[in-house]
């Protein structure tokens, strides 16, 4: 399928991006030949600064919790200071320039149509890749924090000589007008699939060819309930052209009705987006067409549409404006329950959507901090129950909240790679 280079480069402008230095354009018509995935930004970046610390570009993971006790300074992780996080987390860096290339691809909607979805594909700038290093990535809210938008902290690691592929998924990037079908396990894993089968000849076309086929799956929060669906997929799907040397998993909603019971048990979320986020999404991936009147209290039916499809707003803004941590205060009576019809209809749904119900092959790495404020422990106490047998190391500690989780877990990540 060829697409117009204009039109392509039309659909990334209008999306916005994060502050980066002038980007070099991709010469299409060397890639002529590459239909699957079409380079649209090449830009090449210093992780580290001269000082040693973190290049500001970086994206990095925003606390989603909202807690009127800490200082508004103290909720994000940038707050670190960036020359100690870089060489806690990266360690020794096999070069400091690596390129980041945002292109699109042939994917499927969530009825399993053709359609252009987009991400990126982070390489050294110099030096041999060992392994493809597939990203699911963590909930996002506004279209600037999409991966072709910006430079996710996970591509760090191409700069340990590894080819970090991202996926935006379904309703960011050049799909940002869409509603994303947030937890819809299926076509959120078949997004990601799909990139690695179009990222693979592209690089070795560029001469960035792993030295090893094997692939490494790795995702944080929404991204380790995606990494296991996506892990699912490639070993039950596609057995015969993908082979998993390790997966890496951290907090992650694995099963979505134990959290749903323990949400409603203590009347609380930890990160009020995801609420409208799973309704909306679930009943998109799985046609079920049901009204958010049945779901949503008033103020939030009213605002839902702005704050979550707009795309103008990251998590952690959509939770300020939302305003609640108490599920009777963001749902009603009606959505909390279970046994009601359309309530029902969605818990059957979540049943469907949650990555616990197979085997894993391949060595997995499941990471989760006991005092999680966002992500409930019990997903990772249901995994270990469901996995206990298999070839499974489970790393849960307390290990502090959401995001100081995610640090560790890029280190003991990074350690083991």
């Amino acid at each position: 399928m060829k697409i117009n280079n204009y039109l392509l480069i039309a659909l990334f402008v209008t999306l916005g991006a994060c502050k980066q230095p002038p980007i070099e354009f991709a010469d299409f018509d060397a890639f002529v030949d590459f239909d699957d995935f079409m380079p649209v930004k090449v830009q090449e970046t210093d992780v580290l600064m001269p000082d040693g610390s973190l290049n500001p570009e970086i994206s990095i993971m925003e606390n989603p919790a909202i807690d009127p006790d800490v200082p508004e300074g103290m909720q994000r992780i940038a707050s670190t200071t960036s020359a100690a996080m870089a060489s806690d987390i990266l360690g020794t860096l096999n070069c400091n320039k690596v390129k980041q290339i945002a292109g699109t691809y042939t994917g499927h909607d969530v009825d399993g149509s053709p359609l252009t979805l987009s991400g990126k594909v982070v390489v050294p700038s110099s030096g041999e890749v060992k392994n493809i290093i597939v990203v699911s990535h963590y909930t996002i809210g506004a279209a600037h924090e999409a991966p072709s938008e910006c430079f996710p902290f996970e591509g760090t690691l191409a700069a340990k000589g590894y080819a970090v592929v991202i996926a935006d998924y379904i309703g960011y990037g050049v799909t940002s007008h869409m509603i994303h079908p947030y937890l819809h396990a299926r076509s959120t894993s078949r997004s990601v699939v799909d990139f690695v089968r179009a990222v693979r000849p592209y690089l070795e076309h560029i001469g960035k060819k792993p030295k090893h086929d094997e692939l490494i799956l790795m995702g944080y929060s929404q991204g380790g309930a995606t990494t296991l669906a996506v892990m699912r997929m490639m070993e039950n799907d596609f057995e015969d052209e993908f082979k998993i040397k390790k997966v890496y998993a951290g907090a992650g909603p694995y099963d979505l009705n134990a959290t749903f019971d323990i949400s409603m048990e203590q009347n609380k979320t930890g990160i009020p987006c995801a609420i409208p986020m799973i309704v909306q999404g679930i009943s998109l991936g799985e046609r079920l067409n049901l009204d958010m009147a049945d779901f949503f209290q008033p103020a939030l039916l009213a605002s839902y549409e702005e704050l979550i499809n707009s795309k103008k707003y990251t998590v952690r803004d959509i939770n300020r404006k939302i305003n609640a941590n108490k599920l009777s205060d963001i749902m009603t009576s009606e959505g909390r329950n279970k046994n009601s019809e359309q309530t029902a209809r969605l818990y059957l749904a979540l049943f469907h959507n949650s990555v616990l119900n197979f085997e894993p092959k391949a060595p997995l790495y499941m990471f989760h901090s006991k005092t999680d404020d966002t992500v409930p422990f019990i997903n990772s106490l249901k995994a270990e129950e469901r996995f206990k047998k298999l070839n499974v190391d489970f790393d849960f500690d307390d290990y502090g909240n959401h995001m100081q989780g995610f640090l560790k877990f890029l280190k003991a990540v990074r350690k083991d790679l």
